[in-house]
């Protein structure tokens, strides 16, 4: 019996989990997720909060750079919808993310048949259901209230989100990657947020900055970003520069991500 009970002993550990498993694992980042009341309010209730403020005695003449739309239209509800992303994207998860680090989770994952990356991809899907949430809160209180017109193209303006969410989060894994703590994490996702939607054309149009300055935050994440899907908005033909800054930052954050992501 002894020698049975070596061999049993002996035998490896899966490595490999169920469907049960990794539901289990989406469903628990979720709750902790939900414990978190500021990383809930604050993405889906500041956007909100931004558009509705724009909206109030808005001027809903059609403008010519916008194809016919109002701003509140093809400005205001991008910009909504591109914050959405970007604070979840930039700021909520990498907090998480360095918190397991900090506290020895990841560490101690790795003996287990769970691997550490399986913790990240199931933050990364709990946290993209939440931006799936708060832009689909956002829309439907741009419609009641302000009857916002639908996108002219919808398969653009999906794609520009789908590239949009991409960005945001692989910026987001580099920031999870270099921070040491979970507190340097959200300095630095706030920084880094701020400073791109400040140039960006987050708080105000970005022809009120000096010309090099525009151009530069144009082509950064954010201010990228809104263009696009403002573009698609109102119909109108995208910008390729802008369109290559997004590809590039995703490709370059995911494999600076890759290189210096630390696990303990």
């Amino acid at each position: 019996m002894s020698g049975i009970h070596d061999v049993v002993m002996a035998r490896p550990v899966p490595r490999r989990l169920g469907r049960q498993a990794w539901a289990q694992m989406v469903l628990t980042e979720a709750r902790l997720t939900w414990r978190d009341t500021a990383g809930l309010v604050v993405p889906f209730g500041l956007p909100v909060l931004i558009m509705v403020m724009n909206g109030i005695g808005s001027d809903r003449r059609g403008m010519p750079e916008f194809g016919g739309l109002s701003a509140l239209d093809a400005y205001v509800v991008p910009l909504v919808l591109v914050l959405v992303v970007a604070m979840l994207g930039m700021v909520n998860m990498p907090s998480f993310l360095a918190a397991y680090r900090t506290y020895g989770v990841l560490r101690r994952l790795a003996v287990t048949p769970a691997r550490p990356w399986m913790v990240l991809a199931a933050q990364v899907v709990v946290s993209l259901v939440q931006a799936v949430v708060g832009i689909a809160i956002s829309l439907v209180v741009a419609k009641l209230v302000f009857d916002v017109a639908p996108p002219r193209n919808l398969a653009g303006a999906l794609a520009a989100l789908a590239l949009t969410a991409a960005t945001m989060y692989a910026i987001g894994m580099l920031i999870a990657a270099v921070a040491p703590s979970p507190n340097s994490a959200v300095a630095i996702g706030l920084t880094a947020f701020f400073a791109t939607m400040a140039l960006g054309g987050g708080f105000g149009p970005r022809q009120n900055l000096p010309d090099w300055l525009s151009t530069i935050g144009g082509h950064l994440p954010f201010g990228a970003a809104l263009d696009i899907l403002s573009a698609c908005w109102a119909g109108l033909g995208v910008e390729g520069t802008q369109l290559a800054a997004l590809i590039g930052t995703v490709l370059l954050a995911n494999v600076a991500a890759a290189r210096f992501f630390r696990w303990q």
